[in-house]
């Protein structure tokens, strides 16, 4: 199998689970299009409600479908009115005597909705396994007010990305007092295991006082509170990041404040990215006015933050990779450079 190579070279994992879309971006009848490692990909739901995956690009003239006209379960487009069907196979050519040529098909991708999120499979079909998409059921369990999700389109690489929450040491630097450690975190040298496609890195400390976004809600505020941070990366690209406070006790998820926040990152192409964020907590579930306020205040702060510094790196670095440019290496990159050794082993091994 070929894996996707972009016309600069760049290369994918092609069997593995992206996140395409949130779920409330496909709507009703209408047509949605989103590139996806560099193709072009339509997205509907079907009259029962299925979100499926397709080519966006029809193979006469290579129009994209998505301006084109829907009617029930199929797709004509709009340029000379071929008509496709929720298989990507083409029902009717309104040309001549209406023969369908056999290569008039559009190519279809395996897709899964799940926990406000609609992930799709851009490699061979017999290889998607279900079973392999991250585990974001609390997101599902949890009551409306106590769960977000947002879009976030950036113009970088994917894995620049994904190195800003391998790392979070940066949050000491570049983020204001509501979510930094006060220092606490620089010094600490993170913890990171490998267990199959899963990579983890923890840091754990004792925080005085705790994080302004915990500490608000302890039982005593400005005394000392033992905190974590740990993230999981699940190839190629999706993390989850769990964070801790805890008081008097030793467990943090029964006795203590955790918020589990989902990371996702899907390469647009070799420069930009689609990255899904969603959010959910153990405490004040059902206060929706808080939990709007701290999405606000999570969004706000990667786009004034976060973004403009990734995005600035993105273009000082131009096309090359990172490890292309052999940068120095802190303590805090432990994660993160196991993570794109990680990937660049599978994207091998998927190319051989």
């Amino acid at each position: 199998m070929e894996n996707i190579i972009t016309s600069d070279g760049y290369r994918f994992l092609k069997n593995a689970w992206y996140v395409a879309a949130l779920s409330e971006e496909i709507v009703g009848e209408e047509l949605f299009a989103r590139t996806i490692l560099s193709e072009s990909v339509l997205f509907y739901r079907t009259l029962e409600g299925k979100p499926v995956a397709m080519s966006n690009r029809c193979p006469h003239r290579f129009a994209p479908l998505n301006i084109g006209k829907r009617e029930g379960d199929t797709v004509t487009c709009h340029y000379h009115g071929l008509t496709f069907d929720a298989q990507g196979e083409c029902t009717n050519n309104p040309h001549g005597n209406g023969k369908i040529p056999q290569a008039c098909k559009l190519n279809t991708y395996a897709v899964e909705e799940r926990d406000g999120f609609i992930w799709i499979w851009m490699g061979e079909q017999d290889k998607a396994d279900p079973s392999k998409i991250m585990d974001c059921s609390c997101l599902t369990r949890n009551p409306d007010s106590a769960v977000a999700h947002t879009y976030m389109h950036n113009k970088c690489n994917y894995e620049l990305v994904t190195d800003n929450i391998m790392d979070l040491s940066h949050i000491d630097h570049l983020h204001g007092p509501l979510i930094n450690t006060n220092g606490k975190l620089s010094p600490l040298l993170p913890k990171v295991s490998e267990a199959g496609d899963n990579i983890t890195v923890r840091w754990d400390w004792l925080a005085d006082p705790a994080m302004l976004l915990f500490a608000q809600n302890l039982a005593r505020p400005e005394d000392t509170a033992n905190q974590f941070f740990e993230v999981v990366w699940h190839a190629p690209s999706n993390m989850q990041l769990t964070v801790g406070a805890v008081q008097d006790a030793e467990d943090y998820h029964q006795d203590g404040l955790v918020l589990y926040d989902f990371h996702i990152m899907t390469p647009e192409s070799a420069t930009t990215t689609h990255y899904f964020f969603a959010s959910t907590r153990n405490y004040m579930m059902d206060d929706a006015a808080y939990n709007k306020a701290k999405m606000d205040g999570m969004i706000e702060a990667f786009t004034l933050e976060d973004k403009p510094v990734i995005e600035a790196q993105q273009r000082e670095m131009g096309g090359i990779d990172l490890l292309g440019l052999n940068p120095v290496l802190l303590s805090s990159d432990a994660g993160g450079i196991r993570v794109r050794r990680k990937l660049r082993s599978m994207i091998e091994a998927e190319s051989a």
